[in-house]
């Protein structure tokens, strides 16, 4: 087939099925209802593929239209962007910006920066999505994202650059500090008074110790609480109920006012590593490729 053939009733397609009707897209399309049904018809024919289950008030996607429908809606995105870049040549950037990022992460370090980056590019209409599940930024259609965790190589199809690794410390407040005198090592903590990160299914975080000798030790502790969420660990340490395990990007605040103080330094440890991805295809798209040199100039952790 010639390439061009294949993009043949694409246009008509994605129209149509965003408006649930050959009439509506073809009012947008300022084209005959039939030529639209036509168009799709044709397409159909082509890929040997019924895309429209059709009924007597609208247009309904089949699963083989639908999953068809996402492909279309991505080539004619990157189309766009591919354009803009031409026309853009150098010029201010403009555009919605996809920015995929971890939950508190994202809220606390992140979105003061991206702020600053808005207020510099007034033409840049950013959608941010806070989610610590793993995301694929080319199946989901993500200009960047922020990543904390684990990393393996990505695919060639993206770009990435580390920021920094984590520092862990254990943190308690001063009340809790007072009411515990004499703890000089892990061991010395009441057995009950960690304040754990956890899953819904129960699941903990173990703590990483420093072992003194360039190792580092997974332990999992009994808690006297566990919690989904690395702020509200940071709320009920401060309100001395027990200790964390905490990333300093997360405490810093607290460690400045005295909210919070480090006990046992010598366990601090480094956590996980932090970097910023992005798909290479879209990178020099003027909006994107500002966004990557923004953030990474900016997103730094020790």
């Amino acid at each position: 087939m010639v390439p061009s053939e294949r993009l043949k009733g694409i246009e008509t397609f994605v129209a149509a099925a965003d408006l649930g009707s050959f009439t509506a897209a073809a009012s947008r399309l300022n084209l005959t209802t039939s030529a639209i049904s036509k168009s799709v018809g044709r397409l159909e024919a082509r890929l040997e593929t019924r895309l429209f289950a059709r009924t007597t008030r609208r247009l309904v996607l089949t699963d083989a239209g639908a999953g068809f429908y996402a492909t279309c809606t991505r080539v004619l995105a990157e189309l766009a962007d591919a354009e803009s870049i031409l026309a853009a040549d150098g010029s201010e950037p403009v555009g919605r910006l996809t920015i995929n990022l971890p939950a508190a992460f994202g809220r606390m370090q992140v979105m003061p920066t991206l702020l600053e980056f808005c207020d510099h590019h007034p033409g840049i209409e950013p959608q941010v999505v806070f989610s610590d599940r793993f995301v694929d930024l080319v199946e989901e259609g993500v200009d960047i994202a922020v990543r904390i965790g684990t990393f393996r190589q990505p695919s060639e199809a993206l770009g990435f650059r580390h920021l920094g690794t984590e520092s862990l410390i254990l943190c308690a407040a001063p009340s809790y500090v007072e009411r515990h005198r004499g703890i000089e090592s892990i061991d010395d903590l009441p057995s009950r008074d960690a304040i754990l990160y956890g899953r819904a299914d129960g699941a903990t975080t173990p703590w990483r110790l420093n072992t003194g000798d360039g190792g580092v030790e997974h332990r999992v502790m009994r808690g006297r609480m566990v919690l989904g969420s690395a702020e509200a660990q940071v709320s009920t340490v401060k309100a001395g109920f027990g200790v964390a395990q905490l990333a300093t990007w997360l405490i810093e605040r607290e460690l400045e006012s005295g909210e919070l103080v480090e006990i046992l330094p010598a366990y601090r440890s480094p956590g996980l590593d932090l970097h910023l991805l992005w798909q290479r295809g879209r990178q020099l798209n003027p909006k994107i490729n500002a966004g990557i040199r923004w953030l990474g100039e900016r997103l730094r952790i020790d």
